[in-house]
């Protein structure tokens, strides 16, 4: 059971009201936060796991009554026990911070929140579908797609300058490539940092912008992509392209990724690295055995022996004439299917007959 005493960890009396609560755990927040110098995580543990109690006037009741609050997760231990982060905090929202919003309290202290490098812009990902014929997909290929989207200015190479040697100091932050702001906060006096969004956090900015793209260092047009598809690729697999989506001023480009779409075959299947055909003989041949030539995938013959007494589903393996996949390649498998006669020649039919006459 929890023999923690709330009002007295908070410095408040049993009778506080919530503006006292809320005073209390203020005070005591900004003198124990742990981003502070002097802070203390524990005790700032301890405080907030008082207050997600006291400013709830269930559990407020509950702790009054029991000493403990009844919440199906060991009482006002979960409320302490998220660990200190953001999310631990975002968790309580709707409980015990009803009032105010702690994500402030570390927006404050971390500067916005996320350094420069987290929140670097990105633009979007673009999504497009590919088909190709079965042939293509074992051995490999190149497409070319024209899409319409948002690209690094080719003339100023995105810096958004007619000429990127000539560059002068950004008179917005004067060269900082950052904006300090201080603000009152329930905390205090808090300062924050954010990118300059005139120099976009390079403390420059050009003489002249690049007439191309109005100093944006992007542009809207048609782009021609070409997307290498390696070989032994399946159907319904995705290829990425790192860079090659929408462009953002000032940022990163978003991905390409191309879904492929593989056509069937109208004589081979692949399984797994292997190629599978099927191959119709006649039923002498396979009694006593002969030659037949086929032609692989690549388009090239090959001559494949039947052996004699072969059965009907017997599959046949020809080494290397699969699918090609991380310097090795599968098997092609063929599978012999026997042809029964409909009509025979009355010569044919007691030939035939001798031949179930002698059991065969």
């Amino acid at each position: 059971m929890n023999n923690k005493d709330y009002y007295k960890i908070l410095g408040i009396e049993k009778s506080a009201s919530k503006e006292e609560i809320k005073k209390g755990f203020r005070k005591l927040a900004h003198k124990y936060h742990p981003d502070k110098s002097g802070g203390n995580e524990a005790k700032f543990k301890e405080i907030n796991e008082a207050y997600s109690v006291l400013s709830n006037d269930k559990k407020r009741s509950e702790y009054d009554t029991y000493g403990h609050v009844f919440n199906g997760a060991g009482g006002a231990g979960a409320g302490g026990g998220q660990g200190f982060n953001g999310a631990g905090f975002g968790g309580q929202q709707g409980q015990g911070f009803q009032d105010f919003d702690l994500g402030d309290i570390f927006s404050e202290f971390f500067g916005g929140g996320r350094s420069r490098s987290a929140s670097a812009k990105r633009g979007r990902d673009i999504s497009i579908d590919i088909e190709i014929p079965f042939t293509e997909a074992i051995y490999g290929t190149e497409r070319k797609v024209l899409l319409t989207k948002v690209s690094v200015c080719e003339e100023c190479k995105g810096t958004g300058a007619k000429d990127s040697n000539k560059m002068e100091t950004c008179s917005t932050c004067n060269g900082q490539g950052q904006l300090h702001e201080t603000r009152q906060s329930f905390l205090g006096a808090v300062s924050t940092v954010r990118e300059c969004a005139v120099c976009h956090g390079t403390g420059k900015v050009p003489k002249e912008k690049c007439k191309k793209c109005g100093g944006m260092g992007v542009v809207k047009g048609q782009s021609e992509i070409k997307i290498k598809v390696p070989s032994g690729i399946r159907d319904g697999e995705m290829i990425r392209m790192s860079g090659a989506g929408e462009a953002i001023s000032h940022g990163m480009s978003g991905d390409l990724y191309a879904k492929i779409h593989v056509k069937p075959h109208s004589l081979f299947v692949r399984e797994g690295n292997n190629l599978v055909m099927d191959l119709n003989i006649k039923l002498t041949d396979a009694i006593l055995g002969a030659n037949y030539e086929i032609k692989s995938l690549d388009e090239k013959i090959i001559k494949l022996k039947i052996p004699a007494g072969v059965s009907v589903g017997e599959t046949l393996r020809i080494r290397d004439k699969g699918v090609p996949v991380d310097g090795r390649t599968g098997d092609l498998m063929v599978k012999l299917n026997i042809k029964i006669p409909l009509k025979m020649s009355k010569k044919a039919k007691k030939i035939v007959e001798q031949l179930r006459d002698e059991g065969i």
